[in-house]
């Protein structure tokens, strides 16, 4: 019996973890300096709750930012298990691009996080940039992407998603992401 009732506090805190960080995308992405106690009542959960969860502003930044690179890093292996491979890396460039553009608002603290050189627990980049590897050694070896595109490579061809306006963005993003794609098929065997 007692084992059932920790179940269900840890699930119940999951729930509450899952909430907060919800609020606290939508709600730092319209306004970096959001109140932590405004995002707090939104989530529905108390102050010691929150803090809990989130000791700090910069704790609470970092695991959005870590949630979200983990979603876009596993749709990846997702995505080449449903569609060809150059389907599959322009899908992910998709939805790296909402990744990015989401995230524009919270640039500057994202930015602070990231290069403070105190910050415990900083989000790695790496799962990224293998879910990349992943797609353009999948394009390359089924036909469709240009041999030898570097992971390096792919990122500064896309590098230009970062300066698009949040307001606009997805027009613009797409029709980017269409000529980087339409560059890495070029001289592709199949093509």
């Amino acid at each position: 019996m007692r084992r059932k009732k920790d179940c269900s506090l840890r699930s119940d805190a999951q729930r509450n973890r899952e909430r907060i960080l919800a609020v606290a995308l939508v709600e730092l992405t319209r306004a970096a300096d959001t109140p932590l106690s405004r995002i707090a009542r939104e989530a529905g959960v108390g102050q010691g709750t929150f803090y809990r969860h989130f000791p700090t502003r910069q704790a609470l930044v970092l695991e959005i930012y870590r949630h979200e690179m983990r979603q876009v890093t596993d749709s990846a292996a997702e995505l080449l298990a449903t569609r060809e491979p150059d389907r599959a890396l322009r899908e992910w460039m998709d939805r790296l691009a909402r990744f990015a553009m989401a995230k524009a608002g919270l640039a500057d603290a994202i930015r602070q996080a990231t290069c403070d050189p105190d910050a415990p627990d900083k989000p790695d980049p790496t799962p990224v940039s293998e879910a990349a590897e992943l797609l353009l050694r999948a394009g390359e070896k089924a036909g469709t992407v240009r041999p030898g595109i570097t992971v390096d490579d792919f990122f500064l061809a896309i590098a230009g998603l970062w300066q698009i306006h949040p307001e606009d963005w997805q027009p613009r993003a797409g029709r980017l992401l269409d000529l980087v794609m339409d560059g890495m098929r070029s001289g592709a065997p199949e093509r």
